[in-house]
């Protein structure tokens, strides 16, 4: 399949340079399974969910991980932090990183925070080893206090709140971009979801370097996806099996999260280390009740399901690509944002609704002026008929 075929026109003046206020007044698009088209506000999103569903949302938290610092030259050098190893040791992207090898030696801050560069890693990443007086403990503790937010690239305006580029229910520190369909959220929200009876439930996937990586093959078949650490905990496991009505997933990052945990039952894939994480608590709703049913009858979450739809609690690394022709296990809704023309993101979403529709459905979106990309506006989406 040509990767010509995920491309439309964005005009910059349509990608969103600011968050709307308050979260939940964006606009919403939603793509029903007949595929017809409404235009509404995030704030009616519960008219379409039913008692019974269940809704699924990434709890990762944005690192503050774009550092500003010199080389030993003098020369200005960033730092994008994209994995922490081990205490003061992580994967980063460098910028200018061409002549930055190993041994290169790096001052942050006011020189309060020194880095070396320890090896290249794979995508052209450094692994930095930090440093500061009191130990590599301190060294973490510098990088959450000295750095910044790391918007992406086609965002020029400074944002005055760095917590409007972090979800209102973010734990789980780790990402390098924000799951950024749940930055519609807010309480008022929430509390419609549960007097309608919808289930909440969080999985964690953080989000790495391929957010900032396009694709770049002719071919898209070809694209190779990068690995990002994902967890499911066991509360999350039960609400799913156990669901009566429909697995929906807030984001692209929970699709691949939940469709990595049906695929391989919570375990790591073949060959992938498991980054050391320190698990916390998370929250849950109980009230995701009675076992969910396949539609002829028998039900979902046996151990000899035959679409192999049952979630078990485990982490792992998952690279999972999901193209056009590709089958969802699980997932029979996503809310999600607008992507960037050629992204594995879209392609993502096609897989799930169909090109046409989706393109369609963008086309729509851009003739009605809605908001693109992070700070843009919303769609939900609907498992076709």
């Amino acid at each position: 399949m040509r990767l010509e075929l995920f491309d439309y026109p964005l005009p910059e003046e349509r990608i969103a340079q600011f968050p709307i206020e308050p979260r939940d007044a964006s606009r919403l698009l939603v793509l029903k399974a007949d595929g017809t088209r409404e235009h509404r506000r995030f704030l009616d999103l519960p008219e379409y969910l039913h008692p019974g569903d269940l809704l699924v949302f990434n709890d990762t938290r944005v690192l503050p991980a774009r550092l500003h610092g010199r080389k030993e030259t003098g020369a200005r050098v960033e730092a994008l932090l994209l994995q922490r190893l081990a205490p003061g040791k992580w994967e980063a992207l460098a910028y200018p990183g061409r002549r930055l090898g190993p041994r290169a030696r790096l001052t942050f801050g006011e020189g309060e925070l020194r880095a070396e560069v320890v090896s290249r890693g794979e995508e052209g990443t450094r692994i930095l080893q930090f440093e500061a007086d009191e130990g590599p403990h301190a060294a973490d503790e510098l990088i959450h206090r000295i750095g910044e937010m790391p918007l992406p690239p086609y965002i020029h305006e400074r944002l005055e709140d760095p917590e409007r580029y972090q979800t209102i229910y973010a734990r789980e520190e780790g990402s390098a971009a924000a799951p950024t369909a749940g930055l519609h959220f807010t309480p008022r929200v929430f509390e419609m979801l549960r007097e309608k009876g919808v289930g909440i439930a969080y999985v964690t996937l953080h989000v790495g370097i391929g957010t900032f990586r396009p694709v770049k093959v002719d071919n898209v078949e070809e694209h190779e996806m990068h690995a990002e650490w994902y967890s499911v905990p066991p509360e999350t496991a039960e609400a799913i099996n156990r669901c009566t009505g429909r697995v929906i997933a807030v984001g692209t990052t929970t699709v691949r999260c939940l469709e990595s945990a049906v695929r391989s039952s919570g375990k790591a894939e073949l060959g992938q280390p498991v980054p050391p994480r320190v698990e916390t608590a998370r929250l849950t709703d109980p009230e995701a009740g009675g076992r969910r049913q396949k539609a002829e009858g028998s039900p979902l979450g046996t151990e000899n399901s035959e679409l192999g739809t049952r979630v078990e609690p485990g982490s792992g690394v998952t690279r999972l690509y999901l193209r056009p022709g590709d089958e969802l296990r699980l997932v029979e809704g996503i809310v999600t944002n607008f992507h960037m023309p050629k992204s594995s993101l879209l392609i993502l979403i096609s897989a799930f609704a169909g090109l046409e529709p989706v393109r369609a459905a963008y086309e729509e979106a851009l003739a009605q002026g809605y908001r693109f990309l992070s700070f843009g506006d919303a769609m939900f989406i609907e498992k076709p008929e």
